[in-house]
């Protein structure tokens, strides 16, 4: 019995870095600009169907392709913040998230027209089969998403608070009036924040091709439990995000066996209600 709950345990702890990266990207772009990007998870959905063209056409892997993958997907983060949300910046928040919400049915439904509604998968994968350690299986492709997850979470962590580049997004995070007065380029910082933020989905993604189902509502699931993870953790706290994917991670996978799939995403909510009504601002969160 304790080996099968260990299992568990060690399947929503991978599952949970996963949501860390890709709240990641999220976390960043509100803590810079103050932005909820409601097209976040539809990012995602770009990356697995990136990965799955590059597998279609050039015989690519995910694992192969991810370097590209990542790299389009941040430029397109990049575009997006150009074309876009620079221009509504200084608007009301509601014209922020009407933005933002048009792209994310406008990312859906040109999935849908270009690759129908059909289900995809990535035909033999270069990682199958599990990772063996006594009678504890893990899956191998679930077990390299959650490294290269983890990975990513802490070259970003590092570039953040160790960088001089990293300071200046910071210093535009806390006041960027003062930022742009101090000599920081402002704007270039907003570009490369939704690059990074882009960036994160786009390597989450690009690594649960190897495994998880493509389809274009894919990424909608996902936003919403990022979102989940950032409210949870404190909006703007990258160590907040990094506690709330662990516990989302794990309240779903140990949730949903011993009691019920169907319930699993229940419990993350009704856990995300808990710490909410202790603690408003999250986990780690700063008071307002």
């Amino acid at each position: 019995m304790s080996n099968i709950f260990l299992q568990i345990l060690l399947g929503g702890v991978l599952t949970g870095f996963v949501y860390v990266l890709i709240s990641l990207g999220l976390t960043l772009i509100f803590g810079v600009m103050d932005i909820c990007n409601f097209a976040h998870g539809d990012f995602l959905t770009i990356a697995m169907y990136a990965a799955f063209c590059f597998s279609l056409w050039f015989g690519l892997d995910p694992i192969i392709s991810l370097p590209i993958v990542t790299l389009l997907v941040g430029l397109f983060g990049a575009i997006v913040y150009w074309l876009l949300i620079r221009h509504v910046l200084n608007s009301s928040g509601m014209a922020q998230i009407f933005v933002t919400f048009g792209l994310m049915i406008f990312i859906r439904g040109m999935m849908q027209a270009l690759f129908s509604a059909n289900y995809r998968k990535i035909t033999n994968p270069l990682l199958e089969g599990s990772f063996t350690f006594g009678s504890i299986a893990l899956s191998k492709p679930q077990v390299v998403a959650s490294i290269g997850a983890i990975t990513a979470t802490l070259i970003i962590y590092l570039f953040i608070t160790k960088t001089r580049t990293g300071w200046a997004l910071q210093a535009v995070s806390e006041n960027r009036q003062a930022a742009s007065l101090m000599g920081i380029p402002v704007q270039k910082m907003f570009i490369l924040a939704w690059a990074i933020g882009a960036a994160c989905v786009g390597i989450a993604g690009g690594l649960m091709a190897e495994y998880y189902y493509i389809y274009p509502e894919v990424g909608a699931l996902f936003g919403s439990l990022s979102f989940i993870t950032v409210a949870l953790g404190g909006f703007g706290s990258i160590p907040g995000v990094f506690i709330a994917g662990l516990l989302i991670g794990i309240t779903e996978v140990v949730g949903g066996f011993y009691l019920s799939p169907a319930y699993k995403y229940l419990l993350v909510y009704s856990l995300y209600f808990v710490v909410i009504v202790i603690r408003p601002q999250g986990i780690l969160g700063k008071k307002a």
